[in-house]
């Protein structure tokens, strides 16, 4: 069982910067992909971010431009870089993994993300 672990969430002003971390554990092999959603009060869980073995990026629109998503495969660990923050990014961040492109999805415990000044 794959079990992921965010860090790096809180409180920053509109046009701060803010890293997430994950961390994933159950898994021998590098996880086919990692990445991240959100979800706001009220909102659906939408993507904001992946990244899969191969190098192939899917961001969301709202976000491209201002995040990065990297990945250390044989850590099967995935950084999002959060820059030019807006007060719409509020949200939890969930961390998401598929072992295999036909794989369950696996989701994190979830990390506050709040825009404000």
């Amino acid at each position: 069982q794959v079990q992921l672990v965010e860090s790096g969430g809180g409180l920053v002003q509109p046009g701060g910067s803010l890293t997430l971390s994950c961390a994933a554990s159950g898994s021998n092999s590098p996880l086919y992909v990692m990445g991240w959603y959100r979800q706001a009060p009220g909102k659906q869980r939408e993507v904001v971010a992946t990244l899969s073995t191969g190098g192939h990026t899917n961001y969301g629109d709202s976000v491209k431009g201002r995040f990065t998503i990297s990945r250390v495969n044989a850590q099967n660990t995935a950084t999002l870089q959060m820059t030019s923050l807006e007060p719409e990014d509020t949200a939890v961040y969930f961390c998401y993994a598929r072992r295999t492109l036909l794989a369950s999805v696996n989701w994190g415990q979830g990390t506050q993300v709040t825009v404000a000044s």
